[in-house]
C-alpha cells in the first residue's frame, strides 16, 4: 500500500505512477484522517510506501498526525520494505528523516528514501506563471519518478533523496511553518462565485461556507494552499504576493 498526501496533485501523481509499477494500492492520507482510519492490515510480501510533499523543509502537519496514529498489522515475523518519496521544489530539507523518526515510534523504519523535484506550489515566494518552465520541470520529473519506482519495485535500500540540508538548519527553519499555518493570512476577493469547492476539498476542514462565502473557522490549517490553487476564479489569496504568482495543479491527475 502507498499512503500519499497531495493538495495540487504532484504527490498524488507520483504515488499513482509508483502504484502502477509495484501493483499496490494508493491510499489518500487526507481521506484517512477525515474518516479517522489509521489501522491497516499488511499482507505478506506487501511493501509500505509514503509519498509526501516537503513543507518548510519538513512534513505537512496532516502527515505528522497520520504517522503518529498509524497502526500497521502484519503477519508474524514479516518485515515489509518501507520507503518514502518526497516531492519538492527547491530542497527536500530533512523530510525523510522526519518520517523515519515518526515511524520509529511505531517500531518501524525506512528502508528506502527517494525524491522527485516538481513545481514548487508555495506561491508566497515562487512564481508559477511561466508555463513552459513548469512543463520542463514536470518533464524532468518523469525520469526521477521512473528511477524511484524501479528501485522501489526491486526494493533497493538506501538514501537516494536529493538536495537535503543539514538537520541543524531544518531545526531553525521548520518552526516557521507553525507561524505561517495561521489562517488569518488568507483572504477572499470579490470575484468569488460561492462554489464551495475550497470548503469541500480542505483536508483539515478549516473552511466553512457562511452566507455563501468561505470562512476559515480554524486558527491553523495544514497550509497546503489547495484552496488557492484550485479556486476556479483565483479568488483566494495568501498574503500579498500570491496574486501575481499564479495557480498550479498537476495536469495529469484530478485533485
Amino acid at each position: 500500500m502507498i499512503f500519499y498526501f497531495s493538495a495540487t496533485g504532484n504527490s498524488k501523481y507520483v504515488a499513482l505512477k509508483i502504484a502502477a509499477e509495484t501493483k499496490e494500492e494508493p491510499i489518500a492520507i487526507a481521506d484517512c484522517v477525515k474518516n479517522r482510519e489509521f489501522t491497516f492490515e499488511v499482507k505478506d510480501k506487501e511493501r509500505i510506501g509514503f509519498v509526501t510533499p516537503t513543507y518548510f523543509w519538513g512534513l505537512p502537519s496532516i502527515v505528522c498526525e497520520f504517522l503518529e496514529k498509524l497502526e500497521l498489522r502484519m503477519p508474524d515475523s514479516y518485515h515489509p520494505y518501507i520507503y518514502h518519496v518526497a516531492t519538492f521544489g527547491t530542497t527536500t530539507g530533512q523530510v525523510s528523516h522526519m518520517v523515519n523518526e515518526l515511524l520509529k515510534k511505531r517500531g518501524l523504519s525506512l528502508d528506502g528514501r527517494f525524491s522527485v523535484q516538481m513545481p514548487d506550489t508555495w506561491t508566497p515566494v515562487f512564481n508559477l506563471t511561466d508555463k513552459e518552465k513548469i512543463r520542463k520541470i514536470n518533464h524532468e520529473a518523469e525520469k526521477q519518478i521512473a528511477e524511484a519506482a524501479g528501485k522501489i519495485r526491486r526494493e533497493f535500500a538506501g538514501d537516494f533523496s536529493r538536495r537535503k540540508v543539514p538537520m541543524i538548519a531544518v531545526r531553525l527553519y521548520y518552526p516557521l511553518y507553525e507561524r505561517k499555518r495561521k489562517t488569518k493570512y488568507f483572504t477572499v476577493e470579490d470575484n468569488c462565485i460561492e462554489c464551495g469547492l475550497c470548503a469541500k476539498k480542505c483536508p483539515v476542514a478549516a473552511i466553512e461556507m457562511q452566507a455563501g462565502r468561505p470562512v476559515w473557522v480554524k486558527e491553523k490549517c495544514t497550509l497546503c494552499l489547495g484552496c488557492l490553487h484550485r479556486c476556479p476564479k483565483f479568488a483566494i489569496q495568501y498574503g500579498k504576493k500570491t496574486k501575481k504568482h499564479g495557480q498550479y495543479v498537476n495536469p495529469n491527475v484530478k485533485v
